[in-house]
């Protein structure tokens, strides 16, 4: 829920990004995080944020802005508290990383970039604090993104639309950690490929794939 005075409408296809906004969406990634209420410049932009969950995008004026994170219902003793500068005519996921007590945000650019036709960018974000560098790899062989990391984020590759189904698996090998079935992918739409969880306990190893904002803002 979203209660920021600059939301702007992302319900239309396309909306027109501005020099002086940033876009900004929220995703809770803490495996052992509670349900969060976030705060920018002490005004409350998401409310009740719970694991797995992103925001919708917010357009908020460039800046430097002071952002809590408090378990949601609460005002004190924030879990994160830090600073945020959000240049303009820019995009980002801000994503809550990493396991209470040590818990931070991690800001998560999305590339604007020219798109050849009928085809889709897709990258790869590696947010499970337990896990090992990773592959992710087509059920044909075919490696799409190669030894990433925790905090790691791969560059956006352009390929065809298509139903895949992918492999994680520990990088250098063919052990698998994870399969993903039947991922649809449509064309001319930019999607990142978050992996959350933990590999050796719950919530147990999982991926969101949403659709980035590249896809339908419009500088």
């Amino acid at each position: 829920m979203l209660n920021f005075p600059f939301n702007e409408c992302c319900d239309c296809p396309f909306y027109r990004m501005k020099p002086e906004i940033s876009y900004v969406r929220i995703l809770h990634a803490s495996p052992n995080s509670p349900a969060v209420d976030v705060y920018a410049n002490d005004k409350l932009i998401a409310k009740n944020l719970s694991y797995r969950n992103f925001t919708q995008y917010i357009g908020v004026p460039v800046g430097e802005y002071k952002v809590k994170v408090f378990r949601a219902g609460t005002t004190q003793n924030p879990i994160i508290d830090t600073s945020l500068e959000l240049p303009g005519s820019s995009a980002f996921t801000v994503a809550a990383i990493g396991m209470l007590p040590n818990i931070s945000l991690f800001p998560i650019v999305e590339h604007k970039k020219p798109l050849s036709p009928d085809k889709l960018y897709l990258r790869f974000a590696h947010l499970s604090p337990d896990a090992p560098a990773v592959d992710i790899v087509t059920a044909d062989g075919t490696k799409l993104f190669e030894d990433i990391s925790y905090k790691e984020v791969a560059d956006y590759i352009e390929i065809s639309p298509g139903t895949y189904s992918v492999n994680v698996n520990v990088a250098g090998t063919n052990k698998t950690v994870l399969t993903i079935p039947n991922i649809r992918l449509l064309p001319n739409r930019f999607y990142t490929i978050y992996a959350i969880g933990l590999v050796g306990g719950k919530p147990s190893l999982q991926v969101l794939i949403p659709l980035d904002g590249a896809s339908y803002l419009r500088e």
